[in-house]
């Protein structure tokens, strides 16, 4: 679409495209090609949201302008007569008139619309029958608007409280960050309720959420109300309103989208609207993450009459875990278990090996997880001995009434053929990741494993494509040995990496110095030397030339050395730098950065407490990490904590040269301002004030030391958790939080957002072994108790949260990760 005007044929009609070169949006001098061009790239998944609703348009036929000259907007509904008829179209009578709308069921009609410099499409959430009847909502839709003072982040919040509501109804929501300023979130609905009916439950719902939660969320959509705080819109459920298309374009300064997205991007702190480059970026290596709500509602497979009966949209209640391997048998054909109703979550540990004389021999290899058998084919059978890995085909998870499964599946059926249990019985798990499993099965004595056998299960590519997703590795390995000879199958085995040399046990015992919380106005007139605040992990590194080896050891006094082999080298090679140092005790912090080039704390967790030589080596290469040296304590076997900050520091900058993964990061002197301003320009947590003429004390919190934080975290020992509800049904649906006081363990309240699948997973099973039937709060309600599974408070971990309550309770905490570098007595109140 080089020329200015052109005729092109579409699906067989012929239109005329006038004005290519057309300027629409000045600030980035994006043409009309540009957007015929997005939307004829896009239009399989936009036709898929916006098909068969009549669609409401918004055109810039002179461009969408500047701030100081905007381009006059057209919003039209009804048809000109200069329609081609080829365009599909529908009428509704409104109260004194009829509109005739088009269907932007096809490319040729989107890109009809295109011509005319229509950039928003908006339709409503429910379709048109066959005849031209409109049907029930097939969907809900809320509309997260944020008012003055609050932004994206606010509503990804408010998202996440609404999507735990949702869940408790049946419903899975699907966000979209609506290309201007807010966020919309989508759930599939069958064709029971009227637009009346789901306008109502959708009123009722943002009315909780508003009552609940009366410093964030206002239902109300007068304007004096919504200052600092974010509308849950409702009314977009009613059969007369509209919203944006999911992939529309937006008609503001910049060519912004409606851009389907995920919950863990709604996680990040870097949540942002997106472009159409990045959503064409996007749609070339992933698919749609709206795609469920669009599931079979494309086609017109009912009339009206039958529409809630036979259902071309999705249930009300979300596919569950067994969803697919229904779909791939008929009850009434095969003898294998075809459960109907939806999966419970267990505890069960059963394992089943089954042998398959289908089309090719092979045998199923299946755990209990999760109130189902996660199964993996394998080809070529069971691994026997630790020399041989054998390839692991993931299939569909089977009922667990499959476990006691044999039998003669029908020709003509899925997996035809002969089925018996090859052998059974439970396994001991040692770890469950999305990546990796490892079990220890104790089988039947007479059967195929003859007893105890461990394996591993590794998923071989990180990639996606159809071909290898579902690829994983299966190896035997040898048995974990305790001390007295038995076999342990819940210690890790140990790494390579622990063979590192470690220098001899220091002359001086050193515990880190602590930072008290403040804010500028606690510096008053002394001296001050402001470095970055990091997201990481604190550490001492004890680093010996002679033995040409380094300790690095946690602020409670566990040796993490062997988790992270990458950082020893560049250690020994900052201090050798200089030659009249030959020994040294260093301060810092261990920090993962991501690929944006900013710490983060999430990525450093898949660092902390690994000691598989395996998993080493791949997080090394997967989460690498760098050494942040901000205090020198010992060289050459010569305390230095009686010196002062600005000699130690002096010290350090001659000691240390910065090198590979090691680095020593500025300072600032005099100048809170800009380094405060820097810090937040970088998107790091704050900074860190330092008395210029400050001791080092060691293991106290000292106000020599203050830290100056742009958002607020709280170390937190976890006491129990509450069971979830709707698609967190049988799993965690929040953690319980408290403080360690003189009079008990204070309750300070619950998370239940920042979770990713892999979060959940690994704190139930590091949870369920510290249950206990006592609670450990000393002040915590009957109504935060219910239903609540109590854990004995040994695991501390860290939340991100808005404000401390008047009632003392973390307001919008959101979970951040484990700490295990910490201990409940470390915990104090920031």
């Amino acid at each position: 679409m080089n020329a200015s005007s052109q005729v092109v044929s579409i699906e067989g009609h012929r239109i005329t495209l006038t004005h290519l070169d057309k300027v629409l949006y000045p600030k980035t001098g994006t043409t009309k090609a540009d957007v015929l061009a997005y939307y004829a790239a896009s239009a399989d998944v936009l036709i898929g949201h916006a098909a068969n609703r009549p669609a409401t348009r918004k055109r810039w036929v002179h461009g969408i302008g500047t701030i100081e000259n905007p381009g006059a907007m057209f919003f039209q509904k009804n048809l000109d007569p200069s329609t081609p008829s080829w365009v599909k179209r529908y009428q509704i009578q409104h109260k004194d008139h009829v509109n005739t709308y088009p269907l932007v069921n096809d490319l040729a009609t989107l890109t009809w619309l295109g011509q005319m410099s229509t950039l928003e499409i908006h339709v409503p959430q429910w379709q048109f029958g066959r005849t031209g009847t409109p049907r029930n909502p097939d969907r809900l839709v809320l509309d997260l608007d944020p008012g003055p003072g609050v932004g994206l982040l606010e509503c990804a919040e408010v998202a996440r409280l609404a999507r735990a509501i949702l869940h408790d109804m049946g419903l899975e929501p699907m966000p979209v960050t609506s290309g201007s300023k807010g966020i919309h979130l989508y759930a599939a609905l069958d064709l029971s309720y009227s637009s009346d009916q789901v306008s109502a439950v959708a009123h009722e719902l943002a009315r909780a959420l508003a009552a609940d939660h009366r410093d964030l969320v206002v239902s109300d959509m007068k304007k004096s109300l919504r200052p600092g705080k974010v509308l849950v819109d409702w009314s977009q459920n009613n059969a007369a309103k509209t919203t944006i298309t999911p992939y529309s374009l937006r008609g503001l300064s910049h060519p912004m989208v409606a851009a389907p997205r995920t919950w863990k991007e709604l996680a990040s702190a870097d949540l942002e609207q997106l472009d159409y480059k990045q959503v064409l970026a996007r749609l070339k290596r992933r698919e749609d993450p709206l795609a469920q709500l669009t599931a079979g509602s494309f086609e017109h497979s009912v009339s009206d009459a039958g529409a809630a009966s036979k259902g071309s949209a999705p249930a009300l209640v979300t596919p569950d875990r067994l969803t697919a391997y229904r779909g791939k048998r008929d009850a009434a054909k095969t003898p294998e278990p075809v459960p109907v109703l939806s999966v419970a979550a267990s505890a069960g540990s059963s394992f089943v090996i089954q042998e398959h004389h289908a089309r090719s021999l092979h045998w199923d290899f299946r755990l209990e997880h999760d109130g189902v058998l996660v199964s993996w084919a394998l080809p070529r059978g069971v691994p026997v001995t630790p020399a041989q890995n054998r390839l692991a085909v993931h299939v569909e998870d089977h009922p667990l009434e499959y476990g006691g499964f044999e039998g003669n599946i029908p020709v003509g059926e899925y997996g035809a053929g002969d089925v018996s249990i090859w052998d059974h019985g439970e396994y001991e798990l040692e770890k469950w990741r999305d990546d990796e499993v490892i079990v220890t099965l104790h089988g039947e004595p007479d059967a195929g494993l003859g007893g105890t056998a461990r394996f591993a299960l590794i998923r071989t590519s990180e990639s996606y494509s159809s071909k290898t997703r579902n690829n994983w590795l299966i190896h035997r390995m040898k048995p974990n040995i305790s001390a007295s000879g038995g076999s342990r199958t819940n210690a890790r085995p140990h790494s390579s990496a622990a063979a590192t040399p470690t220098p001899a046990p220091p002359k001086n015992a050193y515990s880190p110095m602590l930072a008290a919380a403040g804010s500028e106005a606690d510096l008053g007139d002394e001296e001050w030397a402001f470095e970055m605040k990091w997201d990481g992990m604190r550490a001492l590194a004890y680093v010996s030339l002679r033995d040409q080896a380094v300790r690095l050891v946690t602020r409670n006094g566990h040796d993490v050395t062997a988790s992270y082999p990458d950082l020893v080298a560049d250690l020994l090679a900052a201090v050798a730098a200089r030659s009249e140092t030959d020994s040294a005790v260093l301060d810092g912090e261990i920090v993962a950065v991501n690929k944006r080039g900013r710490p983060d704390f999430g990525l450093l967790q898949t660092r902390m407490k690994l000691t598989e030589a395996r998993e080493i080596a791949s997080a090394t290469a997967t989460a690498p990490v760098q050494f942040l040296l901000f205090d020198l304590l010992e060289e050459n076997g010569h305390p230095l904590t009686d010196l002062t900050y600005r000699a130690r520091r002096d010290r350090l900058e001659s000691a240390v040269t910065a090198t590979g993964s090691t680095h020593v990061p500025p300072r600032f002197e005099g100048d809170f301002s800009e380094a405060f301003h820097t810090s937040r320009r970088l998107g790091l947590e704050g900074v860190m004030a330092k008395r210029l003429d400050g001791r080092y004390a060691m293991g106290r919190r000292s106000h020599d030391w203050v830290k100056i934080k742009h958002y607020r975290n709280q170390e937190v020992v976890v006491g129990g958790w509450r069971p979830g509800r709707g698609n967190r049904s049988g799993a965690i649906g929040s953690l319980l939080l408290g403080v360690p006081t003189d009079t008990g363990l204070r309750f300070v309240g619950r998370v239940g957002t920042g979770f990713g699948e892999r979060d959940l997973t690994d704190i139930r099973s590091r949870l369920t072994g510290l249950v206990q039937k006592t609670t450990p709060f000393s002040d915590i309600t009957p109504t935060d108790a219910q239903g609540a599974v109590w854990v004995r408070p040994t695991l501390v971990a860290e939340v991100e949260f808005a404000e401390w309550t008047a009632t003392g309770r973390l307001r919008q905490p959101s979970w951040r990760g484990w700490r295990p570098d910490k201990t409940p007595g470390d915990i104090t109140i920031d």
